[in-house]
């Protein structure tokens, strides 16, 4: 143990102003631009490293807490970078004329697909003007013409040379509606059913059986019809292909000419060429052709042949650098879409909707973890397709069974893309330990830090980002009071004196809101009044809450003493969070000591509501009584500590230092001070170590005693490691500088319960004894009476005689 003393801290030590002289302007109009990213040279250099190295698995996690600039700044350099690379193809689906569920994909050079588009669109209108035209035109009708009477001449000569063989038996060959009948005459007519029934038998025998021949003779020479109907149609069929070809000529040949250099175009256009040769007909010179409308026509010729352009970079040059804002599976693996038509889902290549890998391919991806993570299949997707470097439309539901109607297969694409996630330590740390691939796919780490040291250019760097931030906001200009009361509000945000907060957002958010005042009260430069006001006016939004438990604190409700000493208790500090509201509270610390060994009672955890650091500090507690005060007896002791009068969760170990104390004075019986709130974890040894949240809590235990009155006595002590922690409130400053408060830091145990108990705690001597009557000399004599006791109590103890049952009571 140290025998120096506490130390009582000096009014400056409680912060470290901005000198005002060292700024060197008087306005932020006097200042530059602020270039680039401030204080995060690490970031910056990991960044660097990600973009330029090409090789797969290379994507990048921007790790830090929102509002340190991450976002924005790795938005800013992609997109700086982006514009030095290639500016990739464009990307369609077309139809695949063979197999209509598995549409092809099409690439074509940047910002041409919007031209082949419009070109197909075009054919669909000289398709439109051109049949059935072409088919009106009399070398066609005259082709066709000849081809059906090549047709009847053959049908004609079979059937006259069986009606010449009829005629020489009296017989008739009658062609009524495409039916072919036989029939006697006599006297150049043909014999009704009466008459042949009145001829004899033997006549019309003679007729039944000629009839019979003839009919045998007809089959014989129609036997080779089927053959002449194949004929003629594949002849039709050759004239209509021949037509179409000959007016589609002067429509494809200019397309496939302008698209020679795309090979998968040139491709597509032939296809287009083979499927129109059967659509035309069916569309648009059939029969039914001439009951739809040129519109109805067009439509359908559109949704058949036009490409669905799914990613076109027609905009600025250079690699996309997509943001999706909302990492859902369809919203980055794209989705096909679905139409009702008479109840029944339909789709079509034309459907298909791109996704954000498709529009971020070959150049950046930016996601979000949280929200990556969050999303069902998403993850798991992402990782498959950056493993296999391919791009695969399809859907998640099938799967499991949800989708029963029929879907696509579109064609895979290949996928190379930088994906950079961004998101807080802790999700970085979990994905590093719970999915194996994550470390084999994000091998650049790009961490933010929380704070930036304060050194005279990181200043000059914030007063430059202030300047920026106003101008591009077209807010007022801020004098270098305004700054320098910022500069420090950055420092309290840091918590440290050498430190600026890297959280940018917060202190943009203060400008706009010290602007706003400036602007209500008609001023036209933004001063250090501005600041003070904005920042009170945030602290009476959320105040509410502290407000509230400091009135439950003055009425009594919440039993919290400032003034008097008191056995066994003292003011603990604690911090609550509630919303964006971060506030101390103090909350009394009490500990009692009675005869038995159950050890120390940590009352917090016997309920539960003591959380595991929390509990940590209570059992460290019980090795450094043992240690200080049981070297030559055993530590037998019956104790509970508790922080009283809460019913919430609680966690950490600063109370550990105002437990030990509480505990030491029920031990010794020493009353404790209570105009002093005490806050600090400790170790075995006794030594007090850092906490966090050093000022709210200070400034918790302040506005109860100012409200109550501040007498000159009262004060906190802290451990002396969180001196450089303090940037103070001004109304604890001059409260301290008037010698109304004190903050006071200590170095171990002794030194915080002699400024409680208002006396020497007690050093040891070589021998490790404590001076007589000291404190600490009377808490090892408590225990070892304590000790004698309890060994007293267990031979006077009744033991159980051999063979004998023990007597149990109720």
């Amino acid at each position: 143990m140290s025998k120096s003393g506490p130390l009582r801290l000096l009014p400056e030590q409680l912060t470290v102003p901005i000198d005002l002289e060292s700024l060197g302007f008087s306005t932020t109009d006097d200042l530059e631009p602020f270039k680039g990213i401030l204080g995060q040279d690490r970031a910056v250099e990991a960044m660097h490293f990600g973009v330029a190295m090409k090789r797969a698995g290379y994507n990048m996690f921007v790790m830090g807490e929102p509002g340190t600039g991450r976002f924005s700044y790795a938005m800013r350099y992609l997109k700086a970078e982006a514009k030095r690379m290639p500016t990739p193809q464009d990307c369609a689906y077309v139809n695949n004329f063979e197999e209509s569920r598995a549409p092809r994909a099409l690439h074509m050079a940047a910002g041409t697909s919007g031209r082949f588009v419009e070109d197909i669109e075009n054919l669909v209108d000289n398709l439109l003007a051109t049949f059935p035209a072409a088919f009106e035109h009399p070398a066609f009708q005259q082709k066709k013409n000849a081809i059906d009477q090549k047709f009847n001449r053959r049908y004609d000569a079979a059937i006259e040379s069986v009606e010449r063989q009829a005629l020489e038996r009296n017989i008739m060959l009658y062609r009524d509606n495409g039916n072919l009948a036989f029939t006697p005459i006599r006297e150049g007519r043909g014999l009704e059913e009466a008459e042949f029934a009145q001829l004899p038998e033997a006549e019309r025998e003679r007729y039944h059986a000629d009839i019979a021949e003839l009919e045998d003779l007809l089959s014989e020479a129609l036997s080779s019809l089927p053959q002449w109907k194949r004929e003629s149609s594949n002849e039709l069929r050759e004239l209509n292909e021949q037509t179409i070809t000959e007016a589609l000529n002067p429509l494809l040949v200019p397309l496939t000419e302008r698209y020679c250099d795309n090979p998968a175009m040139c491709e597509y256009i032939q296809a287009v060429h083979q499927n129109l040769l059967k659509v035309v007909v069916e569309l648009l010179v059939d029969e039914r052709a001439e009951l739809r409308s040129d519109a109805v026509k067009k439509a359908a010729l559109i949704d058949h042949y036009s490409p669905n352009v799914i990613v076109e970079h027609s905009g600025s040059p250079g690699a996309p650098v997509v943001h999706e804002p909302h990492p859902s599976y369809d919203n980055l693996f794209g989705r096909v879409e679905y139409t009702s038509e008479q109840g029944a889902l339909v789709t079509s290549y034309r459907n298909i909707r791109a996704g954000a890998l498709h529009r971020a391919n070959y150049g950046y991806l930016v996601l979000e973890a949280d929200k990556l993570l969050a999303e069902p299949f998403a993850w798991e997707a992402l990782k498959r397709a950056l493993h296999s470097r391919q791009l695969k439309m399809e859907s998640p539901w099938a799967d499991l069974g949800r989708l029963t109607t029929v879907t696509l297969t579109p064609q895979v694409i290949p996928l190379s893309v930088k994906v950079v996630l961004i998101g807080s330590r802790r999700a970085y740390y979990m994905l590093q330990d719970y999915d194996p691939d994550f470390q084999e796919l994000f091998r650049v780490l790009v961490d933010f830090d929380d704070h930036l040291p304060r050194t005279p250019d990181s200043i000059e760097g914030m007063a430059q980002l202030l300047k920026t931030r106003v101008d591009e906001e077209g807010m007022a200009p801020l004098t270098v009071a305004a700054v320098a009361r910022i500069l420090t509000y950055s420092a309290r945000l840091a918590e440290h004196q050498q430190h600026l907060s890297a959280s940018i957002s917060d202190i943009f958010q203060l400008v706009a809101e010290a602007d706003l005042v400036r602007e209500l009260a008609g001023d036209r430069i933004t001063d250090t009044g501005h600041i003070e006001r904005a920042l009170q006016a945030k602290e009476n939004r959320t105040g509410r809450a502290s407000a509230r438990i400091r009135e439950d604190m003055l009425s009594g409700v919440i039993l919290i003493d400032t003034d008097g000493a008191a056995v066994g208790k003292c003011n603990g500090l604690t911090v609550l969070a509630i919303g964006d509201s971060v506030f101390g509270v103090p909350a009394r610390i009490s500990a009692t000591v009675y005869p038995g060994s159950s050890g120390i009672v940590d009352i917090e955890r016997e309920v539960n509501l003591g959380q595991p650091i929390h509990s940590k500090g209570v059992m460290i507690l019980t090795g450094y009584l043992g240690s200080r005060y049981a070297q030559d007896h055993e530590l037998e002791i019956s104790a509970s500590i508790a922080l009283e009068q809460s019913y919430g969760y609680i966690d950490g170990d600063s109370a550990s230092l105002g437990e030990v104390c509480a505990l030491i004075s029920a031990l010794a019986k020493v009353p404790l001070k209570q105009c002093f709130a005490i806050t600090g974890s400790i170790n075995q040894f006794g030594e007090v170590q850092a906490i966090g949240g050093v000022n709210v809590k200070i400034e918790g235990f302040f506005r109860l005693c100012q409200a109550r009155g501040l007498t000159g006595e009262q004060g906190v002590i802290i451990p002396r490691s969180n001196v450089p922690n303090l940037m103070l409130h001004q109304t604890v400053l001059d409260a301290a500088r008037e010698g109304l408060f004190h903050i006071y830091a200590v170095d171990n145990v002794d030194q915080a319960l002699s400024l409680l108990a208002g006396e020497d705690a007690g050093e040891p001597d070589e021998d490790g004894n404590f001076p007589a009557g000291s404190i600490n000399d009377r808490v090892v004599r408590r225990l070892q009476a304590i000790s004698q006791r309890n060994q007293h109590d267990d031979r006077e103890s009744p033991g159980e005689a051999p063979g004998i049952e023990p007597l149990l009571k109720p």
